[in-house]
């Protein structure tokens, strides 16, 4: 990936009265790069994107696009476009007319707006849609309109505001491929807004998590989902297991932990040092645990929730913690290891598969 940034939101802040949407973000945004503002609704992530083009200014720090501080820069003035959840098309013109439409404002020579709607049309695989009129196309194909639009102005950022969110999940899952195999196409910097985790995990070549305006994690799909450092982000991403328990002692590559019933388990070791004695919480995917006759920690099976491709199995080890496991499907469609509601089993996983998080 190209190292140049794009976009940097340096410790910016913004408050609406004495509410304070965005609090002290920091970020870097590599050129090419598609990233993805992702959190729950409230946490800031729009808030923090609409500063970028400039729809509002930050109450502190700066917005710096290609190396450029923006300042109080109006939202014409930047190199950057974006697309909303709702299109925002023009009803009466056609799809050659709403895409044009910024170009002939701008007083472009009709060679050069016919030349470019051509090639935006053929990126989002419009070309023949010239003439159509908004009403006579489908949910995605409108969505197609709206990115041809931003992208025929050559932005050096296309930004994207949960663009999806008015699709059933079927086009969803179908435009979340087109807009990466675009993205790809064009290799301009996407900046994706989304509350939907597997949107981001899919897409995204790095990621930001927020939480009440703030930043909880940046990193990769992966690092996100596997290595979670707060259990917010633990939470938020994917589901967890979380495990209260004490340390009761640290070596050179990984910690015991006491979780009670004179059971203590192992966990990865966090990036700070930690102490024995000190109260942590243990997180587990429940794609990593294991069901068995044998195990530490002991169970019952609670309940069984058939999910497609995989099913959960529920087990109680005591009042206060219940366990999820997800156990695959195999090829004939069985689970490997079949259970029923009332039997006793063990529980564990991979002490590497578990990440320790401070309580």
């Amino acid at each position: 990936m190209d190292t140049a940034v794009d976009v940097e939101l340096q410790a910016v802040r913004k408050s609406f009265r004495d509410v304070v949407a965005v609090d002290g973000v920091s970020l870097r945004i590599a050129r090419g790069e598609f990233f993805s503002l992702l959190g729950p609704s409230g946490c800031g992530k729009t808030t923090t994107l609409r500063m970028i083009p400039g729809f509002e200014h930050p109450t502190e720090g700066d917005v710096v696009i290609q190396g450029q501080p923006m300042g109080e820069t109006p939202p014409f003035a930047r190199n950057v476009n974006t697309v909303f959840q709702h299109y925002a098309l023009f009803p009466h013109m056609t799809v050659a007319e709403n895409v044009g439409f910024g170009l002939k404002m701008k007083g472009r020579k009709r060679a050069d707006i016919q030349s470019r709607l051509a090639e935006a049309l053929e990126l989002v695989r419009l070309t023949g849609y010239e003439q159509r009129r908004p009403r006579q196309l489908s949910g995605g194909q409108q969505q197609r309109v709206a990115l041809a639009r931003a992208l025929i102005n050559h932005p050096a950022v296309l930004l994207l505001d949960e663009p999806l969110g008015a699709l059933d999940l079927k086009l969803r899952k179908e435009m979340q491929g087109e807009l990466k195999r675009l993205q790809k196409s064009v290799g301009i910097t996407f900046i994706y807004v989304t509350h939907d985790q597997e949107e981001a995990l899919t897409m995204s070549d790095r990621m930001a998590v927020m939480n009440g305006g703030r930043v909880e994690q940046v990193g990769s799909p992966e690092e996100i989902y596997e290595r979670p450092e707060t259990r917010f982000v633990a939470d938020f991403i994917g589901e967890t297991n979380f495990i209260e328990g004490v340390i009761s002692g640290v070596e050179p590559d990984r910690a015991l932990v006491d979780i009670g019933h004179g059971i203590a388990v192992t966990a990865q070791l966090p990036a700070d040092a930690i102490a024995t004695g000190e109260r942590v919480t243990l997180a587990v995917r429940p794609e990593n645990v294991r069901l068995g006759s044998e195990g530490a920690i002991r169970g019952r099976v609670e309940e069984i929730v058939y999910r497609g491709s995989d099913t959960d199995v529920l087990v109680r080890v005591d009042d206060a913690l219940m366990i999820r496991a997800r156990q695959p499907r195999g090829v004939a469609g069985d689970i490997p290891v079949s259970y029923a509601a009332g039997s006793q089993v063990g529980v564990g996983w991979d002490g590497g598969t578990a990440r320790l998080l401070r309580s």
